[in-house]
């Protein structure tokens, strides 16, 4: 089978392509490398350089390559400049989502599976969050991604169409990203020898890359259909520095914050289906403090996705 990974050469996108390329399937990524690199991607898998917006490339990209599922990732990221730019978003997260599945309806595409996000039910009291809640997405991102997700599913008569809710990723990544709560905290550690906290106190829900690009291929190879959350611990951001603390002993240094973002996810759906993670915060932590001291990571400017966007002019 061959597999479409849009925004293939980013964070996540490219460690996905890696497992796939693993488990034996085809695949081609389709990335327009404003927060992607291509060297990134594993050795022979072809990229296409485009937007998902645009449907005469994406339905010859189909028909050339014979696709029969779709991995999407491909979005514009960063909070702060969805709020500015509330527009823009929504073309790039959710117009251009719509374009694409209906591009790979007209292709034939048996399956599609939609990176969203478990910020998308905004800020809850309730100790389970479930995927049965509602939606009540704060910023203008996240409102995107809601709506993309909607409109994904109502393509469920046509083939299978999955929802992912992902936690905050920690972890390595060929393309690495430093600026996600536990890789920036622990950047922190290993260059400042402090960890800096702003509030403390505020959940954060999350998931190793390994552990999420499993969800994925677990719901690619068994055809799940509907919304799943994935996230596995829900921690403190404090709590998230103390774990770092343990494996790279630096003090914490706790300050006043403004954000008020707390939230944590319930996983139960997919753990009913089989899946079980195999990874930890820890084990993140652990493995990015031995590449760094190898020289496998570094503290570089391209991996912080609003930097390098706003540099280049891609936000």
């Amino acid at each position: 089978m061959t597999v479409l990974v849009t925004g293939g050469a980013g964070y996540i996108g490219s460690h996905m392509v890696y497992a796939l390329v693993a488990a034996g399937e085809k695949v081609v990524v389709l990335d327009n490398l404003s927060t992607g690199f291509d060297w990134a991607i594993a050795e022979g898998v072809p990229l296409v350089l485009g937007e998902t917006g645009d449907q005469p490339l994406v339905e010859k990209l189909i028909r050339d390559h014979g696709v029969e599922a779709i991995i999407h990732f491909a979005a514009s990221i960063v909070v702060p400049d969805s709020v500015a730019d509330p527009l823009g978003y929504y073309k790039n997260n959710t117009v251009n989502s719509r374009a694409l599945i209906e591009c790979a309806v007209r292709g034939g595409v048996k399956q599609f599976i939609f990176a969203s996000s478990a910020s998308v039910y905004g800020l809850k009291s309730e100790p389970r969050v479930t995927e049965d809640l509602e939606l009540t997405p704060l910023s203008e991102y996240n409102k995107t991604k809601m709506v993309a997700e909607r409109v994904v599913l109502s393509y469920a008569d046509a083939m299978t169409t999955t929802v992912i809710r992902p936690a905050t990723v920690c972890g390595l990544s060929s393309r690495m990203r430093l600026d996600v709560v536990v890789n920036m905290l622990t950047m922190q550690a290993l260059t400042k020898g402090t960890i800096t906290v702003l509030g403390g106190n505020q959940t954060r829900p999350n998931i190793h890359i390994d552990d999420l690009v499993d969800a994925y291929l677990f719901a690619f190879e068994r055809r799940l259909s509907g919304v799943y959350n994935a996230g596995f611990e829900n921690l403190t951001v404090l709590e998230i520095a103390q774990t770092i603390a343990r494996e790279v002993p630096a003090p914490i240094d706790v300050r006043p914050s403004t954000d008020p973002r707390s939230y944590f996810v319930c996983s139960d759906k997919l753990l009913g289906t089989g899946f079980t993670p195999q990874k930890t915060v820890q084990m993140a932590v652990r493995e990015m403090a031995a590449a760094f001291r190898e020289g496998r990571l570094k503290d570089e400017p391209i991996s912080y996705n609003v930097h390098w966007m706003r540099q280049h002019h891609f936000a």
